[in-house]
């Protein structure tokens, strides 16, 4: 009783229409659920609502079959009785002729009828009677939009769920389909009815049947929408676009060809139309239309469609007629609006579906022919016209596309204009060309364009080798016998024009070329020809003229040939093109006898080599005998030469070569072998030479390590790292021996005085940098010998500045497990046990003048580096060196989210506060105490401000997803959120002006290198500091590239909505500051973004900035001379806008 209870009050609250709609929606939400969860009948809710369904009450009559369609509506997965729904059905049927509840029964309908089989459907019969009264009741277009919707819907379901059934109604349902849809508006209902008409013609498609009765009268309601001119603003979000609508029309047009009577001839009269959209939604229906009705009904139409759409391909391509030469490769040809595209797409559809008579309309009209004959009469292309040079351009496509529909087509078009081309070119059907100084470049034009036509004709189809293409067939019969002599014509025609520069035939003789070495195998193009063709290029690319048109036309057309090759495995093809193109290519790059630049030479054999792997492996081997080779020249004989090409061969190494592997796959060996045998040529050096002299050198050899060593698996990096290692062991200098205590702390004060501190050969930092290089790049589980070894060497060569050093340093503490497994050796260690080896080093506690202090009697579990560093600063200064390679130390911590960053930041702090307290960490406060020492060295100070732009900067080198860092979700907002307070208060208390400075290099690298949604997040306390690190910082050029990043910062804050009450509160302060950075001369981005940012601001209050204008104006004037001329433009928009300030004035 009580769910019969609330079941009432449900339906109460949706019929009563004075209730909220949300209250009604929770109303049908329960309904639903009771009958969901088995709580409820249908048949107990009809009962019960038995009174709201026959009430002679209009509004709640309607209200309560609204609701029951509502609840149906919610119940289609749910299972129902055959007899539930039959009688559910007939009581919606019903309700169709009551107009007062006619949206609640539609509503109904549509849920009953879109019932799956498995939940029980609607019976044929039933659907049948809904269709009846359907048409006896609804005048559809007297309806709101809505429902009209709603009643296609109904519709569109009864057709393609009931259509068997709904087709014995005939002319009845066909009328009134007609009627219903007539003068439809609505972008919404339209495209259902178009969708109807579709399905209306799959339901009646016999042809002395209902739709071809009334074929006339529904295409006329059709024919009314067309063009479709969509009119709904942008705004009214309808989700319906005009290509969508324009779509459902077309497919409407051509559903049935009972509308070819009617549809082709208003299409060919749209064509004349003035728009370019009808034009082309013309074209697009014509060639939908054709394909659909069939060639009986087409054929009667051929002679008006080709005259259609040579008139419009011919009159309406573009009037910019572009020029063959340009120094784009691709740039050949004339720009083609978008009716002509679609018209040459409606002629190639139309020609597929009845190809001999096009073909015959083609070749046989009066106008092709007076085009050809009056294109190929002038010798050179400056000649012909600039009307004649459209007509050249669209007749070429025109027979392009023509002879690309079957191998019938092309044959037909083959012998009328091939054999004429040939001819008018002076190429013999047998026997060799003899070169002519005057060359028909119309003909030549045309000629390349039926080349390109056969060669694709071939190509797309799916099996090229099909009996469809035979050797008899007369294009393949014409190759045959020109192809040596064409070859020879093109050819000629590169040489004759090489020394000319620039040449319009140029661009068709390479083409020509190409087109000829892409023919499938199977086709009349000889082997010795191939590879002819190839030689040709080969010897245009190695003159070296890479500034000349040719020389890049050449290069493209070897990269097209080569990926032809690997596109469809041409085996034979592949051969030649090794052979002749691959080891030339290596040949030149071994030897330096060749004008080409060896730059340009690297170039030209990565994009060759990018055209298939086999290419691209032998490149890669060529290319490593070339490293070999240099890497010997240059470390045993220190040749010079050896060294510059040694840079450009491991820059493309790195650049192109294992970036093109490693999206390509399968590269691990390839990596593998070029890092182990970098590693074997300086095991080979090293016992003969200790010459490394090169930094460049050094720098590019690193970061080809790095990036192999990082796409390697675990394994194989393992064994890149032991290569490394044992090499790295061969230097006796490195404390790399067992017989090293690994418990006792590396002691400095021994150090100093070594001969190993202060004899740091170039041999002693090439080996650690490269090993470092390796360490950078391995993944977090890869093996690594001797761990903690390899931690105190990298410590014990920070203070010689060995940045790399630092960044393995900090990328092994990032990647170290917190606990060791099992199976992990003990040549590892954990994370703590690293870090408690750099605690002890005390490195830091070497001074550049001063002697070394002992810190090692301090207790290593008792001793933090703050402690440490409070102790040193009694009488020493921290060197820049150990901050470097603690910043790096930390930024590993920071990027793993450990929480001894914060005691290293400390440091950073503590060493720019000159004198003075630190408040941070209360934890820390009894060790800190008031800290109070001498004055620290300013380069301290500027190191120590800077290693925050490495906790926080982004790196190319190390730590990063490339190198498999550990990192830490949002582990720079976390830092941001802890520092930022922390360096506000440190500003605040600063009473030194050189501890200010660079505390504010320390907050302007914390501002530039946290994401920008964080900052906006404290904007309000950020921007008074901004501005005061602004004018501290402008003084300085060395702070230039962080005064732009600050201002950067700065505009975010400024055109953030969220943060315009702050910015308003300073706007004074802040156009003071931007007025003087307008004429910031050290960074031209500073001075535009501080003049955009001025413009910026003229969207704050009237008030607010109205007395500024003055001065502003007064800036701007200046900036109107800025040297560069992006600032005098950004100054011009900032005038402008200032100066409307005045007529605001006006309307204030």
């Amino acid at each position: 009783m009580a769910k019969l209870s609330s079941l009432v009050q449900h339906i109460e609250a949706f019929v009563d229409v004075s209730r909220p709609a949300n209250q009604q929606t929770v109303s049908i939400d329960a309904v639903a659920s009771l009958l969901k969860n088995d709580l409820l009948t249908i048949e107990t809710l009809v009962k019960e609502m038995e009174m709201y369904l026959t009430t002679t009450d209009n509004i709640i009559r309607a209200r309560g079959i609204l609701l029951l369609g509502e609840v149906l509506t919610c119940l289609t997965e749910n299972p129902l009785g055959n007899a539930t729904v039959h009688s559910l059905i007939r009581f919606f049927t019903d309700r169709l002729a009551d107009w007062q509840a006619l949206h609640g029964a539609l509503l109904g309908c549509l849920a009953l009828l879109r019932r799956k089989s498995d939940a029980g459907m609607v019976t044929g019969s039933d659907a049948r009677a809904l269709a009846e009264s359907y048409v006896k009741n609804l005048q559809v277009q007297s309806l709101g939009q809505h429902d009209r919707q709603m009643c296609f819907e109904l519709l569109e379901c009864l057709l393609s769920g009931y259509p068997n059934d709904v087709a014995s109604l005939g002319d009845v349902l066909v009328y009134g389909i007609c009627e219903a849809i007539d003068g439809e508006k609505d972008p919404r209902c339209l495209m259902v009815t178009f969708h109807l008409v579709e399905i209306l013609a799959q339901v009646f498609p016999d042809p002395s049947g209902p739709l071809a009765h009334y074929a006339a009268d529904s295409f006329e309601i059709l024919s009314s929408y067309f063009p479709v001119h969509f009119t709904h603003p942008k705004s009214d979000d309808l989700y319906v676009k005009r290509d969508d609508l324009s779509k459902a029309l077309m497919l409407a047009f051509s559903s049935t060809p009972f509308y070819e009577p009617f549809a082709i001839p208003l299409l060919l009269e749209k064509l004349s139309s003035s728009l370019p959209s009808a034009k082309v939604d013309s074209l697009k229906y014509l060639s939908s239309c054709a394909s659909k009705y069939g060639v009986d009904r087409m054929e009667k139409h051929s002679r008006e469609i080709w005259l259609a759409l040579k008139d419009t391909i011919f009159t309406l391509s573009s009037e910019n007629v572009l020029s063959v030469v340009s120094e784009s490769p691709d740039a050949m040809g004339f720009q083609e609006n978008e009716v002509v595209k679609e018209g040459l797409i409606c002629l190639h559809h139309i020609i597929l579906q009845n190809s001999n008579l096009f073909i015959n309309l083609i070749v046989e009209d009066e106008d092709v022919e007076v085009i050809f004959r009056s294109v190929t009469s002038c010798r050179s292309y400056n000649d012909i016209t600039v009307e004649d040079r459209k007509k050249l351009y669209m007749l070429g496509r025109i027979l392009s596309v023509s002879a690309q529909v079957s191998s019938s087509s092309c044959s037909r078009i083959f012998q009328t204009f091939f054999l004429r081309l040939m001819d008018i070119l002076g190429v013999p059907l047998d026997g060799s060309f003899l070169l002519s100084e005057k060359l028909n470049s119309g003909a030549l034009y045309l000629c390349i364009e039926l080349l390109a036509a056969c060669k694709n004709l071939v190509l797309d189809s799916q099996e090229y080798a099909s009996k469809s293409f035979s050797l008899e067939d007369t294009c393949c019969s014409l190759l045959r016998n020109v192809s040596a002599a064409l070859t020879d014509a093109l050819s000629s025609i590169l040489v004759l024009r090489m020394d000319q520069g620039v040449s319009e035939d140029i661009y068709s003789g390479v083409k020509g070329l190409q087109y000829l070495a892409t023919f499938p195998g199977f086709l009349p193009i000889s082997k010795p020809l191939f590879e002819n063709i190839l030689a040709i290029f080969m010897s245009i690319i190695t003159s070296g003229n890479e500034r000349a048109l040719l020389w890049k036309l050449s290069l493209k057309a070897l990269v097209q040939i080569g990926t032809f090759i690997e596109k469809y495995h041409d085996s034979e093809k592949g051969l030649g093109y090794m052979n002749i193109v691959i080891e030339k290519f290596i040949e030149l790059i071994c030897t330096d006898d060749s004008v080409m630049s060896f730059r340009l030479k690297l170039e030209a054999i990565t994009d060759i080599g990018s055209t298939g792997k086999d290419f691209m492996l032998r490149i890669t081997q060529g290319m490593e005998e070339a490293i070999s080779t240099n890497f010997y020249e240059a470390c045993i004989k220190e040749n010079l030469k050896a060294v510059e090409i040694l840079l450009p061969l491991l820059e493309c190494y790195s650049s192109k070569v294992l970036p093109w592997f490693q999206n390509t796959g399968d590269f691990e060996k390839v990596v593998l072998n070029f890092a182990i045998n970098i590693w074997n040529q300086i095991e080979n050096i090293l016992t003969v030479s200790t010459c490394f002299q090169k930094k460049d050198l050094l720098d590019a050899t690193m970061m080809a390590m790095s990036l192999a060593v990082g796409m390697c698996s675990e394994e194989n990096q393992a064994m890149i790292v032991q290569k490394a290692y044992n090499v790295l062991s061969l230097v006796t200098s490195l404390p790399l021996n067992e017989s090293l205590p690994l418990s006792a702390p590396i002691n400095v004060e021994g150090l100093e005085h070594s001969q190993y501190l202060y004899s740091f050969s170039s041999v002693d930092e090439w080996l650690i940098s490269l090993f470092a290089s390796v360490i950078m790049a391995v993944r977090p589980q890869t093996e690594i010998p001797n761990v903690k070894l390899i931690l105190k060497l990298f410590v014990s060569v920070l203070l010689r500045g060995l940045v790399p050093a630092a960044q393995a340093l900090g990328s092994m503490i990032n990647k170290l497990p917190v606990k060791l497994n099992s199976t992990e050796g003990s040549s590892t260690c954990t994370l703590e046990e690293a870090m408690d080896i750099i605690f002890e080093a005390n490195l830091w506690s070497l001074s550049v003048n001063d002697p070394l202090r002992k810190c090692n009697i301090m207790d290593r579990n008792k001793v933090g580096i703050t402690n440490l560093f409070l102790n040193i600063y009694e009488n020493v200064t921290v060197p820049t060196q150990a901050i470097v390679g603690l910043a790096w130390i930390g930024k590993g911590l920071l990027m793993r989210g450990h929480e001894k960053v914060k005691e290293i930041t400390m440091l950073f702090l503590r060493c720019l506060l000159s004198s003075g307290k630190i408040r941070i960490f209360p934890v820390q406060q009894d060790s800190l105490g008031d800290c109070n020492g001498p004055d620290i060295d300013p380069f301290v100070m500027r190191s120590a401000a800077d290693a925050f732009h490495v906790l926080l900067g982004d790196s190319e080198v190390c730590l990063n997803r490339r190198c498999h860092a550990t990192i830490r979700p949002l582990y720079k907002q976390h830092f941001f959120s802890i520092m930022m307070p922390i360096l506000l208060s440190s500003v605040a208390e600063s009473d030194s002006s050189t501890s200010r400075h660079f505390l504010y290099r320390a907050f302007a690298h914390v501002i530039s290198g946290s994401p920008v949604i964080a900052v906006l997040a404290e904007a309000k306390k950020l921007i008074a500091v901004i501005l005061d690190a602004l004018s501290t910082l402008s003084v300085d050029v060395m702070d230039k590239d962080l005064i732009y990043s600050l201002i950067l910062t700065l505009s975010a804050i400024l055109t953030d909505e969220n943060e315009r009450d702050a910015v308003t509160e300073n706007a004074h302060i802040i156009i003071d500051r931007l007025i003087g950075l307008t004429s910031y001369s050290h960074k031209m981005l500073v001075r535009e973004t501080a003049i955009q940012c001025l413009t910026a601001l003229c969207g704050l209050p009237y008030v607010r900035i109205y007395p500024m204008r003055t001065q502003v104006l007064r800036a701007i004037l200046k900036a109107l001379d800025d040297p560069k001329r992006i600032v005098r433009q950004e100054a011009v928009r900032c005038r402008q806008a200032w100066e409307s300030i005045s007529s605001r004035s006006l309307q204030f």
